[in-house]
């Protein structure tokens, strides 16, 4: 959500106390009794609480649960409400509180909306709240509102957009769209959106913004102040500036807080940081947001190879990389090409292509399980009762997988772990698996005769048990090694590691897992 300056008017219809004194006339006085402040207040004190209490009924105690959720609804836009005003075309108070919404909140509504309604209740609402909130709406609904507009609408909110988002926003549209958007900003603003399209796609240059406070060192802090009042309401944040020198180098920072701090005269030589971390404009996004998390900062200034100034990337576009990166892993961890739309603005087309290929591809993979299984038809003619475990080991090894996996792709996410670390991680994975493993076979032991021989009624022996446990034993340990190892390799050869996630594992230990088991089945049972 974007940054803007607010400013706080006074709430209509509050009135003053000096108001409230005089609206009281001597006539609506009479008769009521006064109750003294100050010193007087205290001996009256005691019998006004308990006037209170007797003319009032004692209110129920809320629960932690209706305090939270009358607070959060506080904080939020009544859908319903505004819902019912759109239907029944109340539009003058629907504006009255939409003027008092969050774009954020704002936006939830559209997604309630019929179509036919988007552009209405958009053209209702002021014109600086209408960019905020078309900049929080999905490229859908943002196509079918430029599709709608006017040259005039659609100029008034590109003119109020940052040129981060101005940039977003033609990078997602196609292409006849993008040519009537360039149609419709200035010149200057249409050559800075394309220096910004000409960034990789996944680098700082992508996602930064140029429009920051740049000062220089020989100002006093007065004439700092001077410029920042001339150009704050166009720039995404005043409260880091950044000095440079003739040639645009960085060389120095300084806050809001700074100046306040300082005497007017004072020489922004004097009090800026010199010492200033910033990125390059090919640095991937990711490591840009890690950074600013890190070390906590409300926005990074972005340089060129020469050290050049060139934009910034504020706290709020960082956190959008780390949820749409969030999302990317997710849906590849669970076997699905990622997605940008909402699920239920997404069409059975797109789901089924964003799944069908991982879908032929483990299923292809999974053909490996039933040749092994084939491959040992003999062994289970003898043996029959060894099918009843198949599905337990199976089960057992993609789980222990699981969990390496998500592990070390989370540890690898967060910058904890590397590839020059891969040594100390497999002999961790060993420890933990012989732990596992030997848990788990001490209690399938139990469970065989208990369950499967006492209860049941299945023919099974002793070296049956054991050949299960053994296989549960190896299965856990080549499941941890394989499940910590492989996101390990295909980070280092450049892939994203979160493909190596669940379904990946859980077909790889699979076929492992049986092989262990018919290996260890026809050399102790001797089949």
């Amino acid at each position: 959500m974007e940054d803007k300056e607010r400013v706080l008017t006074e709430v209509p219809g509050e009135e003053t106390a000096e108001e409230i004194v005089a609206a009281v006339t001597p006539e609506d006085s009479e008769g009521t009794e006064i109750i003294p402040i100050g010193d007087d207040a205290e001996n009256t004190s005691e019998d006004a609480a308990e006037a209170v209490t007797k003319s009032e009924p004692a209110a129920e105690e809320k629960t932690a649960e209706e305090i939270a959720a009358e607070a959060a609804e506080a904080r939020g836009l009544d859908i319903d409400a505004a819902m019912e005003l759109i239907e029944e075309k109340r539009y003058a108070p629907l504006r009255q509180m939409l003027r008092e919404a969050e774009p954020a909140d704002i936006a939830e509504l559209f997604d309630e909306l019929p179509k036919q309604q988007y552009a209405v209740v958009f053209r209702i609402l002021p014109k600086e709240l209408a960019a905020e909130v078309f900049v929080e709406l999905d490229s859908d609904l943002q196509q079918i509102l430029i599709e709608s507009f006017s040259d005039l609408e659609l100029r008034d909110v590109l003119d109020e957009l940052y040129m981060d988002d101005a940039a977003d926003l033609v990078e997602e549209m196609p292409a006849n769209v993008v040519k009537r958007i360039l149609q419709n900003v200035t010149p200057e603003a249409r050559k800075i959106v394309n220096e910004l399209l000409k960034y990789p796609e996944d680098s700082a240059g992508s996602i930064m913004t140029t429009e920051f406070v740049r000062l220089k060192q020989d100002m006093t802090v007065e004439e700092a102040f001077s410029v920042i009042r001339k150009v704050a309401y166009d720039k995404e944040t005043i409260y880091t500036c950044y000095v440079t020198d003739r040639d645009s180098h960085l060389i120095g920072v300084v806050t809001v807080k700074d100046l306040l701090c300082a005497d007017h005269e004072t020489k922004i030589a004097d009090i800026m940081e010199d010492h200033v971390i910033s990125v390059n404009t090919l640095e991937d996004k990711e490591d840009v947001a890690a950074t600013i998390s890190k070390y906590d900062a409300l926005a990074l200034p972005v340089v060129d190879a020469e050290n050049r100034l060139v934009g910034i990337v504020t706290v709020d576009d960082a956190i959008d990389v780390m949820q749409d990166e969030t999302e990317e892993d997710f849906a590849k961890m669970n076997a699905m090409l990622p997605t940008e739309k909402a699920y239920l603005r997404t069409s059975p087309w797109e789901l089924y292509r964003s799944r069908i290929v991982w879908l032929l591809l483990l299923m292809v993979s999974a053909t490996f399980t039933g040749m092994i299984i084939g491959s040992f038809e003999d062994a289970l003619k003898t043996q029959a009762v060894l099918t009843l475990f198949i599905p337990m080991l199976m089960d057992t090894g993609g789980n222990s997988g699981s969990q390496a996996s998500v592990t070390v792709i989370r540890a690898l996410s967060l910058g904890e772990v590397e590839f020059t670390d891969i040594l100390r991680i497999i002999w961790k994975e060993i420890r933990v698996a012989l732990l596992c493993g030997g848990s788990l076979a001490v209690v399938a032991f139990g469970k065989i005769f208990l369950i499967d021989k006492l209860l049941m009624g299945k023919p099974v022996t002793v070296p049956v048990a054991l050949v299960v446990c053994l296989t549960l034993l190896v299965t856990v340990l080549a499941a941890k090694l394989l499940g910590c190892t492989l996101p390990l390799i295909v980070s280092k050869l450049g892939f994203d590691p979160a493909v190596m996630a669940s379904p990946f594992i859980t077909t790889i230990v699979d076929a492992v897992s049986l092989v262990a088991f018919f290996a260890l089945a026809t050399t102790l049972l001797h089949l």
